[in-house]
Parts: structure tokens; sequence; C-alpha cells
């Protein structure tokens, strides 16, 4: 009798562990779930698939599912009257703004989640299925509140066609640079444009080449808005290096005028030869990229011979932040969801459908990769530990939104040059600072 008492307790608790592992968020498997999602250049066919695993795992529960451009405008109302969907993408020009949301508490901390079991390694937790530096964007005062789910590159966009036409090499110094510039204006063709509606996407190579100048500690000093960061003289040497595209004619006309699916386009199309601008290009742009294009990323020219990063060095971060409202009526729901989306099934089918990496780490995603999602992996793979990152723009959207964007509108349409640059950047960061009412955060 006593032995098979033993062998009951010991098959229950075997039971008890595999769900345990199979629901370690105690999910109610028959609550409906409420889903937002940016509809942007990753579309919404990746949001269904990932429905679709929920849905496998808990066929009693509803899912609810929308798609918008403006997340803010929708979805601020329901915060504001307690009402919030599960699971939100966070995305886009109309996102809500982050600070805001962490300092009235309006959003759940994201630790149950990271800390359960990966879906397919019950040994590992989910947080060490992630590539490195993936929650910094998303972490508030050690919390992380947002998880980031795409891995995105920032660089210097061309066609590789287009350059083996010319007989032109990628430049990896600045001076190479500009004798390339010259020699491609000569050519009948603009060198360079830029999102001009939102100038704020040249401000990412100015940060980089300063970065790659000085070492991280640049973009450090900016994320703790320190006095006079700013001023740095690598970002001042950076401002001086990319305002010289302005000043001697190297950006096509017009391009100040033009929205980032405009410019973009015109890049597509032959018009100028570079463009800054983050990993979501391709995705963005599959509709009017020529089929033998062969889009390409690459890291920003080295400023000296003595940067303290080699060329090689890339921003990379995550990018495309789903949150889940403290208020959420299945909020053990929406935690479980960004676990399934975390699951190499998850990320694999996301960059099937997408181009774009995510932040999980070692998912193979297959050899049969579009031109540009092939050149990140190869860019990613030489950057090695070498990247880097800043996440001002999450703490304090408005700096980066509009007083940094203002100042790079002026910056490239020669109104300002590089010293009045920085110093309006400094401007704003110590008007950000200055200010009370909004909360503060260390980055280490």
């Amino acid at each position: 009798m006593r032995a098979g008492r033993g062998r009951r307790r010991q098959a229950e608790r075997l039971r008890a562990g595999r769900e345990e592992f199979h629901q370690p968020l105690g999910v109610a498997d028959d609550a409906p779930l409420e889903i937002v999602i940016f509809n942007g250049g990753f579309g919404e066919d990746y949001a269904k698939a990932h429905e679709g695993m929920y849905t496998e795992k808990y066929p009693k529960a509803q899912i609810k599912h929308s798609a918008t451009q403006q997340i803010g405008t929708t979805l601020q109302p329901r915060f504001v009257d307690g009402s919030p969907p599960d699971v939100i993408d966070n995305s886009g020009a109309g996102q809500i703004d982050f600070n805001g949301l962490v300092s009235q508490g309006a959003l759940a901390d994201l630790a149950p989640m990271l800390d359960a079991p990966s879906i397919d390694d019950p040994g590992k937790k989910v947080r060490d299925t992630l590539l490195p530096g993936s929650l910094l964007p998303g972490t508030y005062d050690g919390k992380t509140m947002a998880l980031n789910y795409t891995y995105t590159v920032y660089g210097l966009w061309y066609s590789a066609k287009l350059m083996a036409d010319k007989g032109w090499a990628y430049p990896k110094t600045w001076d190479e640079m500009i004798a390339l510039c010259k020699t491609i204006k000569a050519s009948g063709i603009s060198p360079w444009t830029y999102q001009g509606k939102h100038p704020r996407y040249m401000s990412w190579p100015i940060l980089s080449a300063a970065a790659k100048m000085a070492g991280q500690d640049v973009l450090i000093a900016i994320d703790n808005l320190e006095p006079n960061a700013w001023k740095h003289e690598a970002i001042l040497a950076a401002a001086e290096a990319y305002s010289q595209l302005a000043v001697d004619g190297y950006i096509m006309p017009g391009s100040e005028g033009l929205d980032h699916i405009q410019s973009q386009t015109e890049w597509c199309k032959g018009k100028a030869v570079f463009i800054s601008c983050g990993s979501w290009l391709e995705s963005e742009q599959k509709a009017v990229t020529p089929a033998d294009f062969a889009m390409t990323v690459a890291p920003t020219p080295s400023l000296t011979t003595g940067d303290k990063l080699p060329f090689e060095a890339l921003r990379g971060t995550s990018g495309e932040p789903f949150i889940v409202p403290a208020k959420a009526k299945n909020l053990n729901g929406g935690l479980e969801y960004l676990r399934i989306m975390l699951s190499k099934k998850g990320a694999a089918d996301f960059t099937g459908k997408t181009a774009s990496l995510t932040c999980v780490s070692g998912v193979d995603v297959g050899s049969n990769l579009p031109p540009g999602l092939t050149s990140v992996t190869k860019a990613l793979k030489a950057s090695g530990d070498k990247g880097f990152n800043w996440v001002y723009n999450s703490y304090y959207r408005k700096l980066e939104r509009e007083l940094v964007d203002a100042a790079c509108g002026q910056l490239f349409t020669k109104q300002i040059n590089a010293k009045q640059f920085v110093e309006q950047c400094q401007k704003g960061a110590d008007s950000i600072a200055k200010d009370d009412t909004i909360k503060k955060y260390k980055r280490s």
C-alpha cells in the first residue's frame, strides 16, 4: 500500500513539474487575450502567426486582434480609463511616451516572463536565450518594462549593384567618403539623401561616428544627461564631418521636404547612393526595390586613424517595443504571449515574414535570406563584441523626436553649423535634466 501511494505521489509530482514548465505563468487557459499591433514596416501577419501559436496552446482562449498606425491616439484614452489591451506593440511615430508610462506605473514588470523557463529549453530562463544588450532599451531603474523584439542594425545603406557597376568601393574612412562623394556627384548622381521630415535619422551616423572615435562613454554621458555631454569633441568632430555633406552639396536636392518613404523610394530608384537607416529598411521598401538592387548595410566610416573602435563596429539594438499594461485584464496571458514570441519557432517565423532579425539568440533563419538581411548578418558577425548603442531616445523620447530632430533639420539645411548643433542639442538635454516633471534614469 505504502509503495503504491509513493508511486502515485511521484507521478503527481512529475505531472506538476510538466505543468509548471508548460504553464509557468499561471495562465487561465480560457481567458480572452487582446493584442494591438503597430501596423508599420513589419505589417501584422507575423502577429497573427504568434497568436495562432498561443491559440494552439490555449485553444479555449479567444484572441481579439487589431492593428493601427496611431498607437498613442488609439490607446492613450484606454490607459486613462483603466481598460488597456493585454499586449501592445508600442511602436511608430505615434507611440505612447515610455517615460510617462513608466513613471505612472502603467506597465507590468516583465521579470516573471524573463525568469520563466524558455519554451525551447526548460533548463534556461527566457532572458538567457536573448542576444546581449537586448533588454537594455526597455529597462528602467533595473526593471524591464518593455520587450524590444526585433534586433536592428543601424548603418549606411547602398545598392551593391550600383556600386559595382560604377566601380566604386565603400569608403572605410571619412576622407574616402568625401572623395567618393565628389566622384559620385560628378557622375550625375546625388551621393546622399535623408529622411528630410524626420531629420533625426542623420543623428544616428553622427553619434555612431563619435562613439567609434571616443568610445562608449560618450554615449553613456548622453544617456545620463550629463552636463556638456553633447559638446564632447568627438560629437563636434562627427557633426562637422556630416554637415560637410550639406555644405558641399552632396545631398540630393529637395531631400529636406521628403518623408522617410519618399526619400527611401528615391534612393531605391538610384537617385542617391547612400542613406542612413535601420535594418527595417528592406522590409519597408520591398514593394519598390528593384530585384537586382542588392541592398547592403555598412558601418559608418572611421573619422580618424586613432578611433577607439574599429571600422567594423556598428550600432546594434533591439527595437519594436512590446508592453503588457499593469492593468491588463489578462496580464499573465500577455506575459505568456511574449514568452511564445521569444521561442525559436516564434522568432524564426517573424524573420521569415519580415526579413528582420529578432532578439532571440541561436535561431536558424535559413540560408535563403534577402540581400539586405544577409548583409546585416555579415555586418553583425564582423562587428562582434565591438557593437554599441544609446538609450536616451528610450528614456527621453522628446529629446530625440523633437529637440535633436529640430537641430538635425537645421544642420542639414545649413541654417546652423556643427558648433551650434551640439550647443542646441545640449540645451535640449539640459532642459530635460532641469524638468522636475520628467522622471530621470541612470545607465551604468
